[in-house]
Order: C-alpha cells, then structure tokens, then sequence
C-alpha cells in the first residue's frame, strides 16, 4: 500500500482483545486478513480502523487524515481463547496511560466485524443478489442483524438525526437541545456518528436518559467506508455499524429509523434529504407515516428557506408536503416527533409490518445502487424536469454525493485534482436553483470545517 509522506505523532504499538459485539472469526477469515494484505477486505480495515482509532481529530480531508496513517498498520492475529488486533503506530489520543479508551476498542471491533461480514458473507458468499432491488434491502438487512442493531421487541423510538459537521457553535448547541428532548419523551437517537449535528442530538439525549434514569440508552452511528476518515465516529455512539457504500448506508438509516430530524448542513445533508424525499414520493408509499422535520435555531432560519425552496422548485408541492419546518422549537420537535412515533406504530401494526425494519418500504434500484463519481458520470446525470419527481430526487441525490465526493473523500479528491472539476450539467431553471443553493452553503462556511478554505469541486453547466 502506498503511503503518502506526512507529519505523524509518535504512535502507540499495542495488541488489543475484542470488546463489545464481535462474532467470533473462522481460522478462514484471520487467515486471509493476516495474508492478503493488498485485498480490498485489508485496505478497507486499515483505512476504517485508523479512522476510528483518530477520531476527535478536527480534519475533515479524507486524503490527509490518511496521509496520516503513515506507518500504520494492523494485523489480526488467531489465538485459542480468540482474536487479537496488533496495532503498530497507533494515534496516541486512542490511549490514556497505555490503555485503549473502551469506547474506541469498542468501534474498532466493530469495524472489523462489519469489513468481515461484508466481504465474507455479502460480496463473496453468493447469497445475495446485488444486481436487484430485493436483494439489496436483503444485505442491508443482515448486515444490520449482524451487527444487533434491530431490537425486535422494541416499540417504534428511534429518532435519525441528519446535520453537518461544519456547524456554527449556536446550530450545534441548538441540536444538543433537540437530543435532550427527544431524550426525556424515551426517544433514542442514530446518526451518520461524526462531530456536529451527528454528536450534539446524542449528547443531550445522554443528560436527559439520566434524568429519566432511562439505561440502557441507545446511540446508533452508521457510517461507511468512503466518509469514516472524514467523519470519525464520536465517542457517544455505542452502537456502531459500518455499512459498505453511502447508498446501503442511507438505506440502513430509512429501514430502522422511525422518524428524522434534518439540522443544519451542507452537501451531504442535502444528499440524505433528496435520497428520502425520493422514496417518499414514490407511489407505493404515499399513505406511509415517515415523520420528516427541518429544524434549527431562529438564525438557521434562512437556511432552510433556502432549502425549502429549492425542493418545492424541483420536484413540486407533494415533497413539500412531506415534511415540517419547526425553528427554534426543541420541545416542539419532540413533541411531534413522539406524535409521529405513534402513527408509525400504528401503521405498522395495521399491515404486519415490523416494528425494527421497514420492510414495506418502497425503494428503487436508482436510490440502491451505488454510484461511482467519476467526472463522466457526473456530466451524465438526468437533471431535467421530463421526469418522475422520484426520479429526479434521484438523480439530485447523485449530484449531491459527487460534491461529498469531492470535498472530502480521498478518492474524490484525487480525481478533483487529476482531472479538473466535476461538470454538473442540466436544465437552465434547475441549474440555477442548484448553484444559488451551493453559493450559499460556501458564503456559509458549510462545505468545510470553520478556519478551512474552501475551493469548489464542481462546474455548473446550463444545457441548451
């Protein structure tokens, strides 16, 4: 594995035992872990861990958080009470006098867990077809159920909150106070795991689950490969799972989510809100309760006018219509996220639908399949008002994602770097409202982290 010359702390050398919800591993699986170094199982344990191992570092440059990883490295190792990890060059914030923090040993495991399973069971076992819807909501499924992240018994309570990590302090204190009220009403909190809008909703609902002396309390962190080492797993989330692309990632959280609140963010808040907004507007799922709230502080107000406008824009009233905007509000948003919690119990009890995974859930292959960000597929995507407003969710979600790509992800970025920007082209009316909308998450600051400079990643093109 190439590595890339950089300024690195002198790390920690340690061989650590598994802690928290790890499966045991076939003499199989260490063996090609310990011998296939340059697999992709291997690369994506390597980047995954040191993420996880990093996390608290303020970087949100794929790339450079792995240039950093010079001269790390880590090897599973098979011995006859289990696994252990070796790490060499580990980042030191991951100890305290020698020890690995619990927490982080915990999201290690697991990191470890999920790379296994995906590569052993889902991309190379032969039982799931990939190349079909169902069999996608399948894999989602069983990686879920494999990392125990569904609680059969559990009635609907757990509350996805979606915001940016390049937050102004007074948005992420706003969300700290949403995450306490959600708390005090019993509610649980997912997130994508990082810093921001992904830390604050699990902080407060942590003060307000003591209050209530709710144990036990859940703080569910999806991630994915691709988005780890910008947005490190913060150290409130207990329950980790990494999923293997950003589309099964934002399926996982439709599928056990029961209702989301969307803070403040960039590009990659708007990415998630299209990516539900296309499956809420698909026929199949008219009548299906899916509590949706737009929230934020009275100085995020802007913001999501901004927001709104741009949905009722492109895909018309009916997305409109599947949402709330509550500002300034945190009991507010907690009080109709519990109300909202109640019709999906309800709904789901009617059709037999699972209280852990919404099975019923209609989503098509174009929200499913993962997409490659490469500059021509970029240029190629269908962004023109000749077709279904689910459709063009779609293709927006993709635009969207090739922006994430790259600002942040190492492979993004390279590409930004060895070919030029991504040209974004469509109709005139749409490619408009997307770069207003863009122009203003960089007059914002909400590409990058706060003191980072920002240069745009994409060209806007008008067809015609």
């Amino acid at each position: 594995m190439q590595q890339v010359a950089a300024e690195l702390p002198t790390g920690v050398d340690a061989q650590v035992s598994p802690e928290g919800r790890l499966e045991v591993l076939s003499q199989d699986e260490v063996d090609r872990l310990r011998k296939a170094s340059e697999s992709r199982m291997y690369d994506q344990l390597w980047r995954c861990a040191f993420a996880v191992l990093n996390s608290g570092a303020e970087i949100d440059d794929g790339r450079r958080v792995m240039e950093l990883a010079r001269g790390f490295d880590i090897r599973v190792l098979q011995r006859e009470r289990g696994i252990k990890l070796e790490l060499t060059n580990a980042p030191p914030a991951a100890f305290v006098d020698g020890e690995m923090i619990r927490g982080i040993k915990e999201h290690l495991f697991a990191v470890l867990r999920d790379i296994v399973y995906v590569s052993t069971e889902i991309e190379q076992g032969g039982r799931f077809r990939l190349d079909e819807s169902a069999g996608i909501t399948n894999a989602v499924f069983h990686i879920l159920r494999n990392a125990h992240i569904m609680q059969p018994q559990a009635y609907p309570d757990l509350v996805v909150c979606w915001g940016g990590h390049a937050i102004s302090d007074e948005e992420y204190d706003y969300t700290k106070a949403v995450g306490y009220e959600l708390g005090l009403r019993g509610l649980q909190i997912c997130t994508g795991c990082g810093p921001g809008a992904m830390k604050g909703p699990m902080k407060g609902a942590t003060i307000a689950h003591a209050k209530q002396r709710t144990y036990g309390g859940r703080y569910v962190g999806i991630s994915e490969p691709g988005i780890i080492a910008a947005e490190a797993p913060n150290p409130i989330v207990n329950d980790l799972v990494i999923m293997p692309d950003i589309e099964k990632r934002l399926e996982a959280f439709v599928r056990v989510g029961h209702g989301i609140v969307v803070f403040p963010g960039g590009v990659g808040t708007t990415e998630e809100i299209l990516h539900l907004l296309g499956i809420l507007l698909h026929p199949d799922n008219r009548d299906m309760p899916f509590p949706l709230i737009f929230s934020g502080p009275a100085s995020s107000a802007d913001y999501f006018q901004r927001i709104d406008r741009f949905i009722a824009r492109t895909l018309g009233p009916d997305a409109c219509r599947r949402y709330k905007i509550l500002i300034d509000d945190p009991a507010g948003v907690a009080r109709e996220m519990t109300a909202g919690m109640q019709a999906v119990r309800d709904w789901r009890r009617r059709h037999q639908d699972a209280y852990y995974f919404n099975w019923k859930l209609a989503i098509e292959e174009p929200l499913q399949k993962p997409f490659a960000p490469t500059h021509e597929n970029m240029r190629s995507l269908a962004l023109h008002t000749e077709q279904p407003a689910f459709e063009l969710a779609a293709n927006l979600r993709r635009a969207f994602s090739g922006i994430v790509a790259g600002n942040v992800k190492e492979e993004g970025i390279r590409a930004i770097e060895a070919h030029g920007h991504f040209e974004i082209h469509g109709d005139p009316e749409i490619m408009d409202l997307l770069d207003e909308l863009l122009a203003s998450f960089v007059t914002d600051g909400r590409m990058k982290l706060p003191g980072t400079t920002y240069a745009p990643c994409y060209r806007i093109v008008r067809n015609g």
